[in-house]
């Protein structure tokens, strides 16, 4: 069963990626910062993966943190790395095994992989939960999917400009960032797909840039601008982007001329189902009591307590 509709156009989100793949190198900070945090994660679990996937690999920045991390058994304990990503040019130029994939129709058996990792880029998958089911099929019992992608808080100073400065510019409101998941979301969606010991966690990274126009060419660079399907078509009017960062920097500018950027980076953290993991027992099994540990008086479920 799918709850897919179409909230991102892919083909879009492919284009921009194409396009912004030949100078992703000069603008690929959040994708590197947030591949070395995956690989501290990673190198905590002490054993080796003999094949896993990068899903999502852009230019390979997490492959490059990873050889720099070192491990058991290989880079992060890897013995053999495979690289993906949805855009072909985005492949091209990365290094090692790679070929271009969709997340959302991943063409690989079940069972293939023991690690998969994915770094900020199941943010702009339509069909998550049936996304991350995939993945647990794709990973070998007690296999370990280890992820971060954007949060709804992303870009909260940038979505409050453009609201602003749109209403007031053209009376009226349209999507211009992509909406995102929230971290209290994704760890019943991991539930949902079947995955064992689910942990959803957020830390945020803020971004000082000189200017919101800096900021917006940074993100165009990435290839990470709007791909809404139901987006307005065509450029954004001149006077609505002034007024948009005009607003901007009057509401977060710090007084030197500069604004900040918020990027909210959730990590996901599953492993595929296996029956040597930690299992929680069965109700009614505890040998002592937690009235006891507290050494306080237990009142059975449907009494109210007494005033002493």
């Amino acid at each position: 069963m799918s709850d897919s509709f179409e909230v991102f156009n892919r083909q879009t989100v492919r284009r921009h990626r194409d396009r912004a793949a030949a100078g992703l190198d000069d603008h690929d900070f959040l994708f590197r910062e947030s591949a070395l945090r995956l690989c501290d994660r990673l190198l905590d679990v002490k054993r080796t993966f003999p094949m896993a996937l990068d899903l999502g690999c852009h230019t390979g920045q997490l492959a490059r943190a990873l050889d720099a991390g070192g491990g058991p058994g290989g880079p992060g304990g890897i013995q053999t790395l495979i690289q993906c990503d949805l855009s072909p040019a985005m492949a091209e130029r990365t290094n090692g095994l790679v070929l271009a994939a969709d997340e959302e129709a991943l063409p690989f058996a079940q069972e293939t992989f023991d690690l998969i990792l994915s770094n900020l880029s199941l943010h702009w998958v339509n069909d998550l939960p049936g996304a991350l089911t995939q993945i647990r099929r794709a990973l070998k019992p007690d296999g370990l999917f280890l992820a971060s992608m954007l949060g709804g808080e992303t870009l909260t100073e940038l979505r409050r400009a453009l609201a602003e400065a749109e209403i007031a510019e053209e009376d009226g409101l349209s999507p211009r960032i992509s909406p995102m998941a929230e971290v209290r979301d994704l760890g019943g969606l991991l539930v949902r797909a079947g995955f064992a010991l689910p942990v959803a966690d957020s830390d945020t990274i803020t971004v000082m840039y000189e200017d919101p126009m800096k900021l917006l060419a940074d993100l165009h660079a990435m290839g990470e601008t709007n791909a809404q399907a139901e987006s307005r078509k065509g450029m954004t009017r001149r006077a609505t982007l002034m007024a948009a960062a005009a607003r901007y920097a009057e509401q977060f500018g710090d007084g030197a001329g500069r604004v900040p950027a918020t990027f909210q980076i959730i990590t996901l953290t599953g492993w595929a189902p296996d029956p040597s993991q930690p299992q929680p027992l069965k109700p009614g099994s505890a040998e002592a009591r937690l009235a006891d540990a507290l050494d306080t008086k237990e009142i059975p479920a449907g009494e109210k307590a007494k005033p002493e």
